[in-house]
């Protein structure tokens, strides 16, 4: 897995998978007039070929998995706060509106790459500036893109969601499990990952 992020390692361990984590490290810089799908998918697909390019010959061939989320609204990317007074003017501005969340996933495995991007959809209720305050204050914005994790005490700000549940928080893995099976990628050696994760039959 081509992301050090503990969120999506823990989303593949609650599958029974166990990834190799090798992060990589790419320019993250937008391009002029890119979109955030288009950001995020861009990026999925350089960290895979970066991890799959840096593989020491004894995991040659091994699927490599990469992934990238944002947090947008009308367009504007909400990167993770820089500081309190940062997080508590990004959740004003998310505050009763409906914003966006995108992963864009790659896949490589031998001569195959597959990619995506799925969004879900997040209405938040109004929020109140002691509200606000007290959310910052608890510290789980800081490093959290759109500051709030949706996952911990930010699911108190969500009024609904529409999409992928865990594509918000890092990783649609309903539809990753799909692309690898249809890539062939079983951990049993069988012919339906799927059916392996559900049977709780892993490697």
């Amino acid at each position: 897995m081509a992301s050090g992020s503990p969120r999506r390692r823990e989303l593949l361990s609650q599958l029974g998978l166990a990834p190799i984590v090798r992060p990589s490290d790419i320019d993250e810089t937008p391009l002029p007039g890119e979109s955030p799908t288009d950001l995020v998918l861009r990026l999925a697909r350089g960290k895979a070929l970066a991890c799959e390019k840096d593989l020491p010959p004894e995991l040659r061939g091994q699927t490599v998995i990469a992934a990238d989320t944002t947090v947008w609204f009308r367009d504007v990317e909400l990167g993770k706060p820089s500081d309190a007074s940062e997080a508590r003017s990004m959740l004003r501005t998310l505050s009763g509106h409906t914003h966006h969340v995108s992963t864009g996933v790659s896949v490589y495995r031998g001569n195959e790459e597959r990619s995506f991007v799925e969004t879900s959809d997040v209405t938040f209720y109004e929020l109140t500036n002691a509200q606000i305050d007290a959310y910052v204050a608890s510290g789980e914005p800081m490093d959290k893109a759109g500051a709030y994790g949706v996952q911990g005490l930010g699911r108190l700000l969500v009024r609904e969601i529409r999409g992928d549940y865990f594509n918000i928080v890092g990783l649609p893995v309903a539809r990753l499990v799909r692309e690898l099976e249809s890539m062939g990628a079983s951990p049993t050696g069988g012919t339906s990952l799927l059916c392996d994760i559900l049977e709780g039959r892993h490697a």
